[in-house]
């Protein structure tokens, strides 16, 4: 019968059918040819063996651990071979335990296979066989007097038999322990892994759609300038007119191509946002509602940040304090430190309280984390997370290269969600593009 034991080796494994192959044990087959041999020849040296170390005698000892090479597939054959060269050698050896190995071995690994009963009832036999020649009628079959077993060597046998079965019934259970650990372990990793890729699928997706809002807007904000323009332009009306046209039916065109694509990706039955885009500006609205005491601190000089960036961090700090109010403790607070650094935007969440329960949030490897660190990844920016002293800390780097321009430098960029509809939004219903602060 093919071995096809989940726990073998993985080399063992045939990669086309992802069966095991059959254990071949030529070491254990060695093993037991060098013990019989020279417990033999040391026998032999003293006197205890009654015939001639001939080659025949060599076979004999060497047919026992030649067996153990079919333990694997045919382990009665196997234990049954070994057994009686065993006993064909013990017909004129003194009793030795060296003249076992074979089928003691052949024995343990019945048991080990989950044949114990099988075991007992072949071990119970070979004991038999040997009391009955060795013992019982060894005078009939001219069985040397000083090869005859005696109540010591007898007893020994049986208690050697019975100890190897009790080894193999126990080396059998612990197998299928270490097995189920470790189709545990891997089914754990598993859904380990595929949770963190649907994390970051959901985080992508969330970020897909906050394009299409932000995208949408500005698309808006070009057809409604284009609108404006063909009221108000007075040279050259008749090239203004036709420029300002086409600049309105292609902003219109890929406004709705923009909607028709991306659409899909938002939740069935959800809403339109109709709220000023998310960001660290409305971080006090965050931290009102955040259901635990909360202070912010704010170093470096404040400056307008570039929508993602700043859109990003607002999606961390919500993440980082969702994951406060699911993990720490009652009594737990909080704390938010934000740091504009020259040409970066360091954050820092940090909750002090009960340790989290779960073995995942406490090291830092919970699939809020992984969502944070794909949204960070996505900036070029990194994210720490880990137990600290007294509590649990998010650390947050994103690169901010390419600062929008301040105030009065361009129209619609000075920072603030409301100054991006400038004088030319006016009448336009531009919020129905921006994000409504989804939960992170």
């Amino acid at each position: 019968m093919e071995d096809t034991r989940p726990w073998g080796p993985p080399w063992r494994q045939d990669r086309r059918t992802g069966r095991y192959r059959p254990r071949v044990g030529v070491g254990t087959a060695v093993v037991a040819g060098f013990f019989q041999v020279v417990g033999a020849n040391n026998t032999a040296a003293e006197g205890g063996v009654y015939r001639a170390m001939t080659p025949l005698v060599y076979a004999l000892l060497l047919a026992g651990p030649a067996a153990l090479l079919f333990r694997w597939r045919y382990p009665v054959a196997a234990f049954a071979v070994a057994a009686a060269a065993s006993l064909g050698f013990a017909t004129f050896s003194a009793p030795r335990w060296t003249i076992a190995v074979a089928p003691g071995i052949a024995l343990f690994n019945l048991a080990k296979r989950g044949r114990a009963r099988l075991a007992v009832v072949v071990a119970a036999i070979g004991f038999a066989a040997y009391l009955a020649v060795c013992w019982v009628f060894a005078e009939q079959l001219g069985v040397p007097t000083g090869a005859r077993a005696d109540l010591p060597s007898a007893v020994l046998l049986a208690v050697g038999f019975a100890v190897l079965i009790f080894l193999g019934g126990a080396a059998k259970v612990r197998g299928e322990h270490m097995a189920e650990m470790m189709k545990v372990r891997a089914e754990r990793a598993k859904a380990h892994e595929e949770q963190e890729r649907r994390q970051a699928s959901e985080e992508r997706l969330r970020m897909a759609r906050e394009l299409h809002d932000v995208l949408g807007h500005h698309l808006s904000l070009i057809n409604v300038q284009a609108g404006v323009g063909l009221h108000l332009m007075d040279s050259r009306p008749e090239q203004a007119r036709e420029a300002l046209t086409a600049i309105k039916t292609a902003s219109a065109e890929a406004l709705r191509e923009v909607r028709a694509v991306l659409d899909v990706m938002r939740a069935e039955n959800e809403a339109a946002p109709r709220q000023p885009a998310v960001g660290l500006s409305r971080l006090d609205d965050l931290t009102a509602d955040a259901g635990l005491p909360i202070t912010t601190k704010v170093t470096g000089d404040a400056r307008p940040l570039p929508a993602e960036v700043d859109r990003a961090a607002y999606r961390i700090v919500q993440e980082a304090l969702t994951n406060v109010r699911k993990h720490a403790g009652p009594g737990a607070t909080a704390s938010i430190a934000i740091d504009y650094l020259p040409t970066a935007l360091h954050l820092a969440i940090r909750n002090e309280g009960p340790a989290a329960e779960d073995a995942d949030a406490r090291s830092g490897e919970g699939t809020g984390i992984a969502g944070m660190r794909e949204r960070a990844q996505t900036l070029g920016g990194s994210v720490e997370a880990g137990p600290v002293d007294g509590g649990f800390l998010v650390s947050v780097l994103l690169p901010t290269p390419d600062d929008p321009p301040g105030p009065g430098r361009g129209p619609g960029d000075s920072g603030g969600p409301d100054s991006r509809r400038g004088d030319y939004g006016r009448g336009y219903d531009y919020d129905h593009d921006l994000d409504g602060g989804r939960a992170g």
